[in-house]
């Protein structure tokens, strides 16, 4: 029996092993897919190891960027974003080999897509700066807008919130969240922007899925913005992983 699994620290929030062993279920497709909740990246070869009916892995925080250098092949698009968040483990006689790609990417931008109007929608605001944030600018520029990060702290390339008014949030009005902010069981939390100062221009595009509206959307649709969670960039990304592992 072929075996897939996620790498990850901590777990408790997985879709990945519903979805997939779901599709087995369904489509008999006679595998498994398991949660391998590893402290540090280093452990990545035991599970490989000790799992020799491995075919592939998805990625998740926080080792979309540190896994990189344990993998032999790295995907030009994957490369360029910075992070990983699917394997390909191949097996050559006694040798293994590691094939890393991006799959959040193609999840992100087919999702967000259909929301942009290029007549509005020029420059977007990321917030957070994990590896899902890099994913999210590669598919944003890749589609035609201007990005800028926003985070926390004081970092190179990047804004603080305190320097986000309501000018900017009219100037940037594609807002996509990447942090845990707001994220299942701290739902009453979200990050801290002027509301206040948008529209039905507004798009707020928020990758947490639990809960299905967070306290961002609700306050944003309170002035009109549009407002999509991080649901089917999920499933989009899945099929993605699906295609890369079983990739000619």
């Amino acid at each position: 029996m072929d075996k897939y699994g996620l790498i990850g620290y901590p777990l408790g929030h997985s879709f990945s092993i519903s979805y997939f062993n779901q599709k087995f279920h369904d489509e008999n497709i006679d595998a498994v897919y398991e949660n391998y909740e590893i402290p540090t990246i280093d452990a990545i070869s035991e599970v490989i190891n000790s799992n020799p009916e491995l075919k592939g892995l998805n990625v998740t925080s926080p080792y979309k960027e540190k896994v990189m250098p344990f993998l032999d092949n790295i995907s030009p698009e994957a490369r360029a974003i910075g992070a990983v968040n699917v394997i390909r483990i191949t097996h050559d006689g006694s040798s293994v080999k590691l094939k890393g790609y991006n799959s959040d990417v193609i999840g992100f931008a087919k999702s967000i897509e259909p929301m942009l109007d290029k007549k509005w929608h020029k420059k977007a605001l990321i917030l957070g700066t994990g590896g899902a944030s890099k994913a999210v600018d590669y598919g944003l520029r890749n589609l035609g807008l201007e990005t800028v990060f926003v985070s926390r702290y004081e970092r190179p390339g990047t804004i603080q919130y305190k320097s986000i008014t309501a000018e900017v949030i009219r100037e940037y009005n594609v807002i996509v969240n990447s942090t845990p902010v707001g994220m299942y069981p701290k739902t009453e939390q979200c990050p801290d922007l002027p509301y206040e100062a948008m529209d039905s221009h507004t798009i707020l595009y928020d990758l947490i899925y639990n809960p299905d509206e967070t306290l961002f959307m609700k306050r944003g649709a309170k002035y009109g913005a549009q407002t999509k969670n991080g649901l089917e960039m999920l499933l989009l990304q899945a099929f993605s992983s699906w295609e890369f592992w079983h990739e000619k």
